[in-house]
């Protein structure tokens, strides 16, 4: 099992990308990477954070050229100078972050940019509409081409990217972490999308996180670290732990919560009945200081809309909110800082950072937040947040000074953690806090949430892995319909009994 280990499959690889290399700077994303995609496989693409995942498929795909190295396509030179160039030879790509257009019809976006049928001069919207509809039934999706994007579920505008891809008679489609804002229910509905494109064909380059979902879905694994190649393997010749091995160097330890403790005295957060229309109703929950409580529940549950009220971004209707047993009442997020709450946003590039500013200026931007707007902090304020974030979340990067955008996924969500806890919170709020990160990066963010709860923080974790909350909480709240479904001790949560109150079920 290596980079040059013999495929099991004797058909030729349709597109092949051999001795990649690729610099930013003074950083050398790919160093002699190679990945080989069979007609009709599911293939993976797994390595940390960092490693060259996100380099190696924006060369595949056209968005950037490599410094050195080949491409070929049916045993052919094939040099993409622009994504355009890919799209014609048949490879497309589907991301976590959705590029349909919300406000044009499901037909617009599926043949946006191209195909669209042509009367004369102008568009047959018929025509369009009744090839969309085709491109549709063939993923199973059963809906209105006419209808506006907006009005679909995630998991359903995730089958018209997919649509859209298949609408140029993609050969080889690139999925890179589709399944981050799915639920159960619609990542098995992908997977029977991917399979019967498997029996079409169709070539699928799978990235993933989530180690389950690669030994459910694929063919074969080829393992990215420190931008190269260290091994390709059927996936019948791994297991967790060997792969797991294989992207970090080195083999993890368990992560064990610490043992449960008795906590008395007064909560560090209390809320009682708080409602807000169309997000939650008559919730009730504690969570007393060193304490770690899950929510679960379906997208769509309530748990991120309550999150975000109890942090000033919503103002519920009803019910009381109490921080270290004095009722509060935030009608602003400085409001809730100043009061000792802090919110890690499920998407952190979007809420959590401001990607263009430096990763210092990212760390410190929360704590200073009370000084006044009209000069910059002193160095002198900032410098001990920054190495005690660098030094205490080991925190990966060139220099503080770099932007926070050119971090790998695992170390900007580091960053988006130093930044609220150099606040020194009582309440740690935090949502998907491990999304789009990688095992390694995972494993260092639990242990660092253990030692804040144990520094005597109350921490509200919402997540939609329900082993996650597993590994994490001492309680999990299960939420359906905006509403308390079930409360589980640790001794009491397992993923069935989760998925089961997360279902509706009493």
């Amino acid at each position: 099992m290596s980079a040059s280990a013999s495929p099991s499959s004797p058909s030729a690889p349709l597109l092949v990308g051999e001795a990649l290399h690729k610099r930013y700077g003074g950083v050398h994303a790919l160093r002699g990477a190679r990945l080989a995609v069979r007609a009709g496989e599911v293939h993976a693409l797994v390595g940390e954070n960092g490693s060259g995942k996100s380099t190696l498929l924006r060369i595949l795909s056209g968005q950037i050229q490599a410094d050195a190295g080949t491409i070929t396509l049916d045993g052919r030179p094939a040099g993409f100078r622009t994504p355009t160039d890919a799209l014609r030879a048949g490879i497309a790509t589907v991301t976590q972050e959705t590029t349909l257009a919300q406000d044009l019809s499901i037909a617009e976006n599926v043949f946006l940019g191209h195909r669209m049928a042509k009367r004369g001069p102008v568009i047959d919207w018929r025509g369009t509409r009744s090839r969309a509809l085709a491109a549709l039934q063939r993923l199973g999706l059963d809906v209105d081409p006419s209808l506006p994007v907006r009005r679909l579920r995630p998991d359903q505008q995730q089958m018209v990217e997919i649509a859209r891809a298949l609408s140029i008679d993609a050969r080889v489609l690139i999925l890179d972490e589709p399944t981050s804002s799915l639920t159960d229910d619609e990542v098995a509905a992908l997977f029977g999308l991917v399979r019967k494109l498997r029996r079409e064909g169709v070539a699928t380059i799978f990235v993933s996180h989530r180690l389950k979902e690669v030994f459910d879905l694929v063919d074969r694994v080829t393992v990215l670290r420190d931008g190269r190649t260290v091994a390709e393997a059927s996936i019948e010749e791994l297991d967790r732990p060997k792969l797991i091995h294989l992207m970090v160097g080195r083999a993890l330890e368990e992560i064990e919560p610490p043992p449960a403790q008795e906590r008395e005295g007064t909560a560090a957060l209390r809320v009682r009945g708080l409602t807000l229309p169309r997000g939650f109703a008559e919730v009730d929950l504690e969570v007393a200081p060193g304490e770690i409580v899950g929510l679960a529940g379906l997208v769509g549950a309530g748990r991120s809309e309550l999150l975000e009220a109890l942090f000033g971004l919503h103002r519920p209707t009803a019910g009381v909110v109490e921080v270290n047993g004095a009722e509060v009442a935030f009608k602003h997020p400085r409001q809730s800082i100043r009061n000792g709450v802090a919110f890690v946003p499920a998407d952190r590039k979007l809420h959590g950072l401001v990607l263009e500013m430096s990763v210092r200026e990212n760390l410190v931007m929360a704590s200073t937040s009370r000084l006044s707007r009209a000069r910059r902090p002193a160095a002198r304020r900032e410098l001990p947040i920054v190495r005690s974030s660098f030094d205490g979340m080991h925190i990966r990067a060139h220099s503080s000074r770099v932007p926070v955008a050119t971090l790998s996924g695992g170390n900007q969500q580091k960053v988006v953690l130093g930044k609220w806890l150099a606040t020194e919170p009582r309440v740690l709020m935090l949502d998907e806090p491990t999304r789009g990160v990688d095992v390694g990066a995972k494993s260092e963010i639990y242990r660092l949430l253990f030692d804040v709860a144990q520094s005597g923080v109350g921490i509200l974790v919402s997540s939609s892995e329900n082993p996650e909350l597993l590994t994490l909480c001492d309680r999990v709240i299960v939420m359906f319909r905006g509403r308390v479904a079930a409360e589980l001790s640790r001794d009491e949560a397992t993923e069935a009994r989760i998925a089961h109150f997360a279902g509706g079920h009493r």
